[in-house]
Parts: structure tokens; sequence; C-alpha cells
């Protein structure tokens, strides 16, 4: 697709090709831990800690998400993307010279505020600089370079493994991030990105905020601790009240549980990108130990599940889709759900329905490639600009929240059932599904929101 049909100019290409470019840096890096991460926990032992090699680079996301979120809406989000891309690449280099688990999930952690103030900070200037049509099939391109690593990444994660050593996992992402911030930066700077004047500062102070960001993220790692330490009831206790205090702050203005528009937007990306990032913690230690794959085969169903991503990306942009954006969630949503159920099933039988985990993973993935652009472009499409960087804080606070607490909660019904791996197995992929269904009943809830992909078509079904 040229850079007209897009809606972006000469002058901007530059500017979106390194953004694509720095997404597709983070993307390898997630989807190549996932594969190398056994082969690092046979490396450094401690199997214990080997949920919160993830769900530590999350709980980073949250203060990181919370801190950028205020920091676009103040001063503009320049300097929250070159922030984020000097963070995560120490963190990078911090995880890949790991000598213990303990030194790994402190690099991970780094990664998550690095990345967390870049995504943050990525999507702030997509809304910003583009609009209409032109910011879905942006969008569409950023789940594009999102998707793309994962059909190389498990491969090359696997090779580097196994002929270097999972170390080079980490340190083969430093060049890519360094040619995506050399062609960011010059765009960047003469961009018209300066903050947007509020009519009130209905998100209270910024003090106020980073304080309920931070306890937000202690409140999610207390929570998994307590998960995995069932004799310590007050750290869960401790745990849920800095959640209750912290995180009222942090969600949209108005926001219910129970309500529509933003605050349901945002409780399905919370559960149904949860459950999906709970299941993909677990699915390649599932392989290699339930189902005896090795770590290029595992990686390699991974990368057959991408295919349904990059299609539910590339569907929710397509001007004949008539559907409201509403309506795209929910299918989306919905294919989710079906998918982590079908590779819940094979859980419970291994060694026989291995079909089942690809084709599950492909039809959960295409469930995802339509929720997740579209719940972002919802929050734009609700969002006044003078509230878009909190918003959109919102939403990937909650997408944060959940897959830290839902990953939390698949990491302890695993060690808690490690003495029967199919039963622990079985037990955390039917949890995930679950968490997955709820998020689509919130989906229901969103109300109606027309779908700008499509080009003077009714979106009435």
């Amino acid at each position: 697709m040229t850079g007209a049909e897009m809606g972006v100019s000469p002058q901007r290409r530059a500017l979106v090709v390194g953004l694509l470019l720095s997404v597709a840096a983070i993307a390898f890096e997630a989807i190549a831990v996932v594969t190398a991460m056994p082969a690092a926990a046979d490396d450094l032992g401690n199997l214990d800690l080997y949920a919160w090699a993830f769900t530590a680079m999350v709980i980073g996301q949250l203060f990181a998400i919370v801190a950028a979120g205020r920091a676009s809406d103040r001063f503009g989000p320049r300097a929250p993307l070159v922030v984020g891309f000097i963070v995560f690449a120490f963190g990078l280099v911090l995880a890949g010279a790991a000598p213990s688990m303990a030194v790994l999930v402190l690099g991970r952690f780094v990664q998550g505020l690095g990345g967390g103030t870049m995504n943050l900070a990525v999507m702030v200037v997509v809304a910003r600089l583009f609009a209409g049509h032109a910011r879905a099939v942006l969008m569409t391109w950023m789940s594009v370079a999102w998707m793309l690593p994962a059909f190389v990444g498990p491969v090359v994660a696997a090779w580097l493994a196994t002929t270097f050593s999972w170390h080079w996992v980490f340190f083969s992402v430093l060049p890519l991030m360094a040619l995506g911030g050399g062609l960011i930066l010059g765009p960047l700077l003469r961009a018209e990105l300066a903050p947007v004047p509020r009519e009130a500062d209905r998100t209270h102070g910024d003090v106020r905020v980073l304080a309920s960001g931070l306890l937000v993220a202690v409140g999610a790692a207390l929570l998994q601790l307590a998960g995995q330490q069932p004799g310590i009831v007050w750290v869960a206790v401790v745990g849920l009240g800095a959640l209750v205090v912290g995180l009222p702050v942090l969600l949209p203005a108005g926001y219910r549980p129970g309500g529509s528009g933003l605050a349901a937007t945002v409780n399905v990306r919370a559960l149904v990108t949860g459950a999906f990032f709970g299941a993909e913690t677990f699915l390649t230690l599932m392989l290699v130990r339930a189902e005896h794959l090795d770590l290029r085969d595992a990686g390699l169903v991974l990368t057959i599940g991408s295919i349904g991503w990059t299609a539910g990306s590339w569907l929710q942009s397509r001007r004949w889709l008539q559907l409201r954006r509403d309506r795209i969630i929910t299918v989306g949503a919905a294919a989710t759900a079906l998918g982590l159920a079908a590779v819940a099933l094979a859980a419970w039988l291994p060694g026989q329905l291995l079909w089942a985990v690809m084709v599950g993973w492909v039809i959960g993935g295409f469930g995802m490639g339509l929720q997740v652009a579209s719940t972002s472009l919802v929050v734009m499409e609700l969002s006044p600009p003078s509230d878009l960087g909190h918003n959109t804080s919102a939403l990937q606070v909650g997408e944060a929240l959940g897959s830290s607490v839902v990953a939390g909660l698949a990491g302890t019904i695993f060690v808690l059932l490690n003495a029967d791996q199919n039963r622990a197995f079985g037990t955390l992929f039917v949890a995930m599904v679950a968490v997955a269904v709820i998020g689509l009943v919130f989906s229901l809830r969103i109300g109606v929101v027309r779908n700008h992909s499509v080009d003077n078509i009714s979106t009435s079904r």
C-alpha cells in the first residue's frame, strides 16, 4: 500500500516506517522470549520465577503507561517516545547479560518500563497525526508490524538459543531499535505534537496520578506473589487494597465496572487480552514438556498461530466489512474464547490433539487481531483530544493489569498443581477460557460505535 493510500505525506513516511520498525522490535522481543524462556529456565534454574519473567515486564508497563499518558497530555508525546526507546534498550542489555533468573526478571521489568512508555506514546502520535480511514489503516500496519516478527521470531529465537545462547535473543533486538529510532527522531521533532490545552483537569494532579500508577503496579505484583505463596494472605489483602485505591484514578472519567462505552471497552481489552497472554505465557512450556516438541517446533506452532492475528488485523480495516466497531470487538472476543477452548481441550489430552493447539491458536489470534485494533480505535473515537492521552493510558493500563493478573493466575495454578503437569496445564488453560468468556460478555455493553474504515457504507448491521 502506498503512502498516498494511507494518507501519509512524504514528510511523514520516515516517521511511519520508524514507528513500524520500533513496534516490530518490541514484538520480536516479546515473541522471541516466549520461545526462548524454556532454555533460559534450564540454564538459570528457579522455575518458580518462570511466570515472573513475563509478568514483571507487564508490571513495569503498568506504571510506565500511566506516566507516559500523563506526560503526553501535558507535554506532547515526543519526550515519552524518546525516553521509552532508551529505557527499553537498557532493559534488553540487562536481560541479555543476566547471570540468574532474578536478574532476568529485573531486566524484563526495565523492558516493561521502556516498552510501556513507547507503546503509549506511539498510540498518541498515531491519534494526533492521522484520522479516519488513514488511522484505521495505520493501525492495521501497526498490527502487521507486531505480527510479522511472530512468523520469523520463534524460529530465529530457537536458532539463537540453540546455536549461541538464549542471551542473544535479547541482544539481537538492539540493531532494529537503533534503526527505528534513527528514522523517527528527525520527523518527530518537526511534527505538530504540541500539548493540547485541557478545559479542566479531570484526571487529578500529576503526583496523585503517578502515585496511583505505582500503587496499581505494586498491587499487581503483590497479588501474584500471594497467589504463589498461599500462606501469606495479608499480602493479597494489601495488593487488593492498593488496586482499590489506585485504579479509579487511572480509569476514564465516569468509569463504572458494568458501564458502557469506554468503560466496557477497557474491560474487554483487559480480560480478553489477559486471557490470551496468560495462555501464551505457558503455551511453549506445555508444547515442550507435555507434547515433547523441541524449541524449534514449538516456535513453529506460535508462528502458525500468528497467521490468525494478521488476518484479523487486516480484516478489521476493510472498507467492505459492514460491521460496527463494537460488533467487530464482540466477534473478536468470541473467536479468542473459542480458540483458547481448543487449546484447553488439547492440554487435557497430551500427545493426542496437537492439531487442535495449532487450529485453536490461529482462531484465537484471529480474534485478537480484530479486538486489539478495534478497542484502540473505539477509545480514539470516544475521547476528546484533551483526554486522549489519559484514556489511551487507561486502555493500556487495563490491558497490562489484565495480562499481569491473569498470567499471575495461570502461574499460580501451575505452581500449585505442578506435581501433575497435565492437570496443571489443563486447568490453567480452562481458566483462561473462562476469563475470555467474561470479556465477551462485557463486549455486549460497549454500545453503538461507527466503523470509520468504511467509505459511505452503512454499518447498521
